[in-house]
C-alpha cells in the first residue's frame, strides 16, 4: 500500500488532457468486457510464447484473429501475429523488400509526409548495413530508381492521396522490380480502398487505436500484411492451422523456421518478444464492434474532421490543403503559440509542427463538444448543434470508399454482446496453461510472478492515457518514474547510463550493437566490424549483429560448457584490428558461471573489442554480481524476465540497455528530434513502452536491495534443487565449480533417446499430462531440457514437477525394458485429450494412465484441448486467417 501510494504521487503529476495530437497515436476506448478479462486477467498476460501449441490453443486462436482482422483490413493474403511499433514494422517490410526485391538499388524511397519517428527510425535501421533512405515528396517517388518505395496514406499531415496517385507510383516501382509498401491507419482501413486493392505488396501500420491505451507511447501491437508470395519471408511470428493426431484443426506458430532461435544470422528478423497480448486486445475489439460498429467509427472521426475542416474555412482561418482527409486536419498560416494558448484553457493539447502550423487528429472518444473547444482555440464560436448539422459529411472523397464485403468472418459477428464476450474470452483462456495454473520451467525465460500490485498501475489513466509527443509540463509524473528506473538499473547493473526506449530484448541487443559501432567510428576505427558469438547464444544475438552491420563469427565452446579461452584468443588474434566486440550470455545459456569471464573481457579489450553481455540471464545476479564491474562494456536487460512484466503469451517486453561511461553517448536518439544525432533511436517512441514501467518501478521498489538478492539467491537455490532431485534420472549436462548450477539446468536426454527412441518432443508433450508446460526444448543443445524454475515457485511445486518428470522416465524404462514400443506409449500418444479417453481405446496402457499418470493429480481441472499437432502439415498447407462465412455455410444448427 505504501508504494503504490508513492506511486500516486509520482502519477499526479502527470496531467491527463483532451488529445489531439494524433501523429499514430490515439486515445481509444477500451471495452470494459476486455479490459478486465483480458488486460488485467493473469490468465492471458501471464502466459508464455507459444512454442508448445497443444496448450496454447486459446491464444492461438486470438491471434489468428488479429491475423484475420488486419488482412482483411488491408486487403492482403497474409499477415503476421504482430511487431513491436509502427515505426520498427516499417523498417522490417523495408528489410524484406531489400531480401525478395529483384532490384539492386540500394535506396528506399520514403514519402516526406510520414511521421518523423518513423522517418528516424528507419534511417537508424538502414545506415548499419549501407541503405540509402532517400525522402521525398508522393509524386517524386515514381521517379526514384529504389527497391522499394513506402507510402503514407494518410499522410502524417492527414492527407489521403487519389487512388490514381498512388497506383501510379506503385505501377512505376513494380516496373523497376521494387516492393510498394504502405503505412496505413486501421480505422481509416475500414473506410479506404484498401492496400491489396491499390497493387500494394506490403501494408504496415499500428493496431493502437483498436483499444490498446497510448501508455506515453507503448506498448502496442504493430502489423505487417502481405501478399502470399512474401509469406516466407515475413519478419516475426505466425500463426496457421493444421491438425492433430486425430485430425481435428488445430493451431500452431507457422514457418518457424524463418525466425531467430533457427535461422540466427540469417533470420528474416531480429524479432523475438512481439506484442501478443495487445494484438489480441486490438483482435477482441474488433470482435467487439464488428464491422459496422468499426466503419460507425471511422464514419464519425472523418464526419468530425469534415465539421472542423469547413468552419475553418469559412471563417478564412489559416490554410488547409485540399484533398481527402479521414481524422487530421494541418492548418498553417496561423499563430502557433496562440492557438496552442488557447487549446490550453479547454484543456486540450494539439499538434505543434512548427510557429505558424498546428494539427488536429480525432478519434473514437471524440464528440461535437471537443470540436467546439477545438475551434474555440482558432477564435472561432459555434455551437454543438451547429457542428452536428455539419457532420453528416465524410472528409473523405466517394470514390476512395472501399465497396467490398469484409470482416464476415464468423468470430467478428458472433460476440457483440457482453454475456457472449465473456463467455468466449473464458473458453479461450481455459484451453491454455499459464502461470495462474501451474509452474512454467522454461529456461532462459524466466516466468517468475508477475505480483498483482505491480500490475495494478497500469490501467491508471494517469499512466495509460498519455501521450508520446505530449509537453514536458504534463508528463512530469513519467519521467521522475523513467529517471527513477534508469537509476535503479545502472545500480543494479554496475553500468553508468541506461536507455528504457528499446522496447524489446531483441531491441536492445540492437541498441547496444549500435552504441559499439557507434563507439568504434567515433575512434576512426570504421574496419571494426567482426563480432564473435559463442554457438550457444541466443538466436537474437547473431541476427541483431547483422542488423548492426557487423560480419559474425562463431566461437567454440569447452567439454563444460564455457567459452573455449583458446579459441577466443585466437579468433581475437586473427581479426585483429577488425574486432569490432564480443557477445556473450552471463551467467551462460549452459545454465553455468563463467570463472574466467574477467579473463574473457580482459582477452576482448586488449585486441580493441568491446563485450556485450547479453542480459538473459540476468534474474542469477541481480544483487549479487553486476556485469559493468566484471568487465562488461554494455548489456541489455529485460524487464519482461527479470524485472516482472509479464510475457503476455508473446510480449510486451521492455530491453533497456546499459552502458559503461565511454558508450553513453552512442545510447539510442529521440525519435522527435529535428537535430543531427549521433546514433538514432530504435523505437518509435522516446521510451519506447512506457506504459508498462511502472511494473518493474513498483517491484523494485518493494523488494529492496536485500529482497533483490534474497530473491536471486532463491532461484539459484531452487534450479540446483531440481537438479539433485532429478540427477539420478535426467542428469544435468553441465556444471559450474563444485557440481553446482546457476539459475537453470539443462537435462541431458540424448542418451534416453539413443537407446529407447524417446525424444524431448516426447517428454515435453507428456508434461502436459501431468499439467505441467515444458522446459525449453533443445536450446543450448539438441536433445536436451532447459529447466529455470525462479524464485517464485515454492518447494511443494518444485517437487509436484520432480515427481511428474521422474515418473516420466518410469515411462521411459517401461519402453527400454520392452513393455510397450515407443510408438504405443503414452510418451508417444502425449498428450491425451478427454476426447480421445473417452472414445473408443485400444491402446496397450490404461486410460487413468493417460489421464491420471499420478494419483495428485485426480480433480485437476485442465486437460489439454487438442492432441500432439502436426507442424509439418501446417507448414505445408499454410491457412493464416479464419474462416470465411461461407464456410459456416453448411455447418448444422
Amino acid at each position: 500500500a505504501v508504494v503504490l501510494q508513492q506511486l500516486r504521487e509520482i502519477a499526479a503529476r502527470n496531467h491527463v488532457r483532451r488529445c489531439v495530437i494524433g501523429a499514430g497515436y490515439y486515445p481509444t476506448i477500451t471495452p470494459p468486457v476486455i479490459l478486465r478479462n483480458v488486460l488485467e486477467n493473469p490468465a492471458w498476460y501471464t502466459a508464455y510464447t507459444p512454442y508448445q501449441p497443444e496448450i496454447s490453443q486459446g491464444r492461438l486462436e486470438a491471434l489468428l484473429n488479429y491475423q484475420t482482422l488486419i488482412s482483411e483490413l488491408t486487403g492482403l493474403d497474409i499477415a503476421n501475429a504482430s511487431l513491436l511499433d509502427e515505426s520498427t514494422a516499417i523498417a522490417e517490410a523495408v528489410t524484406m523488400a531489400r531480401r525478395t526485391a529483384k532490384s539492386e538499388s540500394n535506396i528506399v524511397a520514403l514519402h516526406d509526409d510520414t511521421h518523423p519517428q518513423h522517418i528516424a527510425v528507419l534511417r537508424a535501421r538502414c545506415e548499419p548495413v549501407g541503405v540509402e533512405v532517400a525522402v521525398v515528396p508522393l509524386h517524386e517517388l515514381a521517379t526514384i530508381d529504389a527497391f522499394c518505395v513506402v507510402v503514407s496514406r494518410p499522410s502524417s499531415r492527414g492527407i489521403i492521396a487519389s487512388d490514381a496517385e498512388v497506383t501510379a507510383v506503385i505501377h512505376a516501382a513494380h516496373q523497376r522490380n521494387a516492393v510498394a509498401v504502405c503505412v496505413t491507419d486501421p480505422l481509416a482501413s475500414t473506410l479506404l480502398t484498401t492496400p491489396g486493392a491499390l497493387g500494394f505488396d506490403i501494408a504496415v501500420g499500428s493496431a493502437q487505436r483498436l483499444g490498446v491505451p497510448m501508455g506515453f507511447g507503448g506498448p502496442h501491437a504493430a502489423f505487417l500484411a502481405a501478399s502470399d508470395t512474401f509469406a516466407r519471408s515475413l519478419p516475426g511470428r505466425l500463426v496457421g492451422v493444421s491438425t492433430d493426431t486425430a485430425g481435428r484443426p488445430a493451431l500452431r506458430l507457422a514457418l518457424q523456421t524463418r525466425e531467430q532461435h533457427i535461422r540466427r544470422e540469417k533470420a528474416t528478423s531480429n524479432i523475438c518478444t512481439a506484442q501478443a497480448l495487445l494484438a489480441n486486445i486490438a483482435g477482441f475489439y474488433a470482435a467487439w464492434h464488428g464491422r459496422d460498429g468499426l466503419q460507425a467509427i471511422a464514419r464519425r472521426i472523418s464526419a468530425l474532421t469534415h465539421a472542423t475542416i469547413s468552419v475553418l474555412r469559412e471563417h478564412n482561418v489559416g490554410t488547409i490543403d485540399d484533398g481527402s482527409r479521414f481524422d487530421t486536419l494541418t492548418v498553417s498560416n496561423v499563430d502557433s503559440q496562440a492557438v496552442h494558448a488557447l487549446a490550453l484553457s479547454h484543456n486540450i493539447v494539439m499538434r505543434h509542427f512548427d510557429a505558424r502550423t498546428v494539427g488536429v487528429s480525432y478519434d473514437e472518444t471524440s464528440d461535437a463538444s471537443l470540436v467546439v473547444d477545438v475551434l474555440a482555440s482558432f477564435g472561432v464560436t459555434v455551437s454543438v448543434e451547429q457542428i452536428e448539422e455539419r457532420a453528416l459529411r465524410l472528409a473523405i472523397a466517394d470514390e476512395q470508399l472501399r465497396s467490398d464485403d469484409f470482416l464476415g468472418q464468423a468470430v467478428f459477428r458472433r460476440y457483440r454482446t457482453e454475456t457472449e464476450m465473456l463467455r468466449y474470452l473464458r473458453r479461450l483462456a481455459d484451453k491454455d496453461l499459464a502461470l495462474d495454473r501451474t509452474m512454467i520451467p522454461l529456461g532462459s525465460c524466466t516466468m517468475k510472478l508477475n505480483a498483482t500490485t505491480e500490475m495494478i498501475p497500469v490501467t491508471w489513466p494517469e499512466f495509460a492515457n498519455i501521450h508520446p509527443h505530449a509537453p514536458a509540463a504534463d508528463t512530469a509524473g513519467y519521467r521522475q518514474l523513467i529517471t527513477e528506473l534508469e537509476q535503479m538499473m545502472c545500480e543494479v547493473t554496475g553500468y553508468d547510463a541506461v536507455s528504457l526506449q528499446p522496447n524489446a530484448g531483441s531491441q536492445g541487443e540492437f541498441a547496444g550493437l549500435l552504441a559499439i559501432r557507434a563507439y568504434h567510428t567515433s575512434r576512426g576505427d570504421t574496419q571494426r566490424t567482426i563480432c564473435l558469438i559463442p554457438a550457444s547464444a541466443h538466436g537474437t544475438n547473431a541476427a541483431s549483429a547483422v542488423m548492426a552491420g557487423m560480419d559474425v563469427v562463431a566461437l567454440s565452446c569447452d567439454a563444460q560448457g564455457n567459452v573455449d579461452l583458446a579459441d577466443l584468443t585466437a579468433k581475437c588474434e586473427k581479426a585483429g584490428n577488425r574486432l569490432a566486440a564480443l557477445m556473450i550470455t552471463y551467467p551462460s545459456t549452459h545454465g553455468v558461471f563463467e570463472e574466467s569471464v574477467t579473463a574473457i573481457c580482459e582477452t576482448v579489450h586488449a585486441h580493441g573489442g568491446q563485450v556485450y553481455v547479453d542480459g538473459a540471464n540476468l534474474n542469477a545476479l541481480v544483487g549479487v554480481a553486476k556485469p559493468g564491474h566484471f568487465g562488461a562494456d554494455v548489456s541489455h536487460l529485460n524487464l519482461h524476465k527479470t524485472f516482472c512484466i509479464p510475457h503476455g503469451g508473446g510480449g510486451p517486453g521492455v530491453g533497456p540497455v546499459g552502458v559503461r561511461a565511454h558508450l553513453a553517448a552512442f545510447l539510442p536518439g529521440n525519435p522527435l528530434s529535428t537535430e543531427p544525432q549521433v546514433v538514432g533511436p530504435v523505437s518509435g517512441a522516446p521510451f519506447g513502452s512506457a506504459g508498462i514501467l511502472p511494473i518493474s518501478w513498483v517491484y523494485v521498489r518493494l523488494m529492496g536491495p536485500e529482497g533483490l538478492r534474497r530473491a536471486t539467491e532463491q532461484a539459484i537455490v531452487s534450479a540446483n534443487y531440481v537438479s539433485w532431485r532429478l540427477r539420478d534420472h535426467f542428469p544435468t549436462l553441465y556444471n559450474g565449480a563444485n557440481n553446482l548450477i546457476a539459475h537453470e539446468c539443462i537435462l541431458d536426454l540424448r542418451d534416453i533417446t539413443k537407446q529407447t527412441g524417446v525424444s524431448v518432443d516426447d517428454v515435453a508433450k507428456r508434461l502436459m499430462d501431468y499439467g505441467f508446460h515444458a522446459p525449453t526444448m533443445s536450446f543450448p543443445v539438441g536433445g536436451t531440457l532447459m529447466v529455470e524454475p525462479t524464485e517464485s515457485e515454492s518447494r511443494a511445486e518444485l517437487d509436484r514437477f520432480c515427481d511428474a518428470m521422474i515418473a516420466i522416465r518410469g515411462e521411459i524404462n517401461r519402453v527400454a525394458a520392452g513393455e510397450w514400443s515407443v510408438e504405443d506409449s503414452p510418451l508417444r500418444h502425449a498428450p491425451h485429450t478427454v476426447q480421445d479417453v473417452a472414445g473408443e481405446w485400444k491402446r496397450l496402457y490404461d486410460r487413468s494412465l493417460a489421464l491420471y499418470p499420478l494419483a495428485s493429480l485426480h480433480g485437476r481441472g485442465y486437460f489439454p484441448p487438442v492432441s500432439r499437432i502436426d507442424a509439418a502439415h501446417g507448414d505445408r498447407n499454410l491457412v493464416c486467417s479464419c474462416e470465411p462465412l461461407e464456410a459456416l455455410a453448411s455447418t448444422e444448427i
